[in-house]
Formats: structure tokens, C-alpha cells, sequence
């Protein structure tokens, strides 16, 4: 494999550099990705264990800080802080007008949104990666047919010894590129389905949280 690498031409050389480029970047992100969103859906199941648990929303908050990897703990913070000042200095046992569900409605989701644009950042680069490394690859393939038939042209024999190496050249180009964009197609399409669920989560608690304070205040 070293051998073809360093026996290419500079265009072929160029194609691999940028596909293993691409194909290391790839596993850096498929890694970190796995490790975030294992550890969302892991602390997002205990913060929920202890919501429910729990009587009062203050001590909740106070906890909420232990689950810095949960994205449903952060909407929830978002949601008791919008909650907080919208009862500061009143009752909080009294009436929470309409324009104060609403406040705290737009509060959950734009903490979803925000958590949610966290969860996805990077993930597009497996998809960009997984749509056009097979086409770098393949351009790479075409330069080394291009190559052997240009040999054949100005030696006038077709023997494997004279278009050998080209072909050669261009079918690790292709295989290279298969092997950056398979992982990638596996890896985004997982990460994606990991991602629905935590923000199907998301808005669910958030649902449910707006129905406890309206229960509570209205």
C-alpha cells in the first residue's frame, strides 16, 4: 500500500492524502460523537429518575448542575430560571398570567434548540463525507485509467507490465474512498436515530414540565 502510495502520480498522491484526511477526521468525530451522546442518554435517564423523584423543583435545580452532559437537565435549568423570575416577588402559589406560560413555553424551547444544534454539530461532515468520498475516489480512479491508456498510447502495447501500475493506482483510489465513506454513512445514520430519540425526550419533558406549572400556578 505504501509502495502505490509513493508510486503514484502527484494527482493520485493528492487524492489519498485527502481522503485519509477525510477518513481520520471521521473517526476523531465518530469517537467524541459516541462518547457525548452515550453519556447524554445516560445522565438524561438519571435526571429524569430524580425529577420525578423529587417534591419540590428547588432542590431539583440544585442537582441539576451534576448532569452537565444531559441535554433535558439544561432545558429543565433554562425553564426553573425563566420559572424563577416570573414569580420573584409574588406568590408562588398564586395565578401565572397567559403571557408568563408563554415566556416560559419560548424559555423550554429555545434551551431544546440550543441543545439540540449542540447534539448535531459535526454530524453533517460524516455526511458530506460519507456523499463525496466515492467521488474523490472515483476521480482518482479515472486519473490512473486516464494514465494507463495514455502508456499504452505511447508505448503501443497494452501488456500488464506498462498499465499494471496505473490500474493499480486507481483502484486504491476507489477502494480508499469506499473505506472513508462507508464508516461515515454507518456512523451518521446511527448518530441521527441517537439524536431523534433525545430530542423526542426533550420535548416530551418539556411538555411535562409546562403541565406541572400550570397545574401548580393556574
Amino acid at each position: 500500500m505504501i509502495a502505490l502510495f509513493l508510486e503514484a502520480d502527484l494527482i493520485v498522491q493528492f487524492v489519498l492524502f485527502v481522503l485519509v484526511g477525510m477518513s481520520v477526521a471521521c473517526w476523531v468525530i465518530i469517537i467524541n460523537k459516541a462518547m457525548l451522546l452515550r453519556s447524554a442518554a445516560r445522565q438524561s435517564k438519571e435526571f429524569l429518575d430524580l425529577f420525578w423523584a423529587s417534591r419540590r423543583l428547588d432542590q431539583v435545580y440544585e442537582q441539576a448542575g451534576n448532569f452537565s452532559q444531559s441535554p433535558i437537565a439544561s432545558v429543565f435549568k433554562s425553564g426553573y430560571v425563566e420559572l424563577h423570575k416570573l414569580t420573584t416577588g409574588g406568590d408562588t402559589k398564586g395565578q401565572m398570567d397567559l403571557g408568563g406560560i408563554d415566556n416560559l413555553t419560548r424559555s423550554l424551547r429555545r434551551a431544546s434548540s440550543v441543545e439540540l444544534t449542540a447534539l448535531e454539530r459535526l454530524v453533517p461532515v460524516l455526511a458530506t463525507t460519507g456523499s463525496t468520498a466515492p467521488f474523490i475516489g472515483l476521480f482518482g480512479t479515472v486519473w490512473g485509467i486516464l494514465r494507463a491508456f495514455q502508456k499504452i498510447g505511447e508505448t503501443g502495447s497494452a501488456s500488464i507490465q506498462v498499465v499494471g501500475p496505473d490500474i493499480a493506482h486507481a483502484l486504491i483510489a476507489t477502494a480508499v474512498g469506499l473505506a472513508a465513506a462507508i464508516p461515515a454513512v454507518i456512523a451518521y445514520n446511527y448518530f441521527v436515530t441517537r439524536i431523534k430519540v433525545l430530542a423526542s425526550e426533550m420535548e416530551n419533558f418539556s411538555s411535562d414540565f409546562l403541565n406541572i406549572v400550570k397545574r401548580h400556578f393556574r
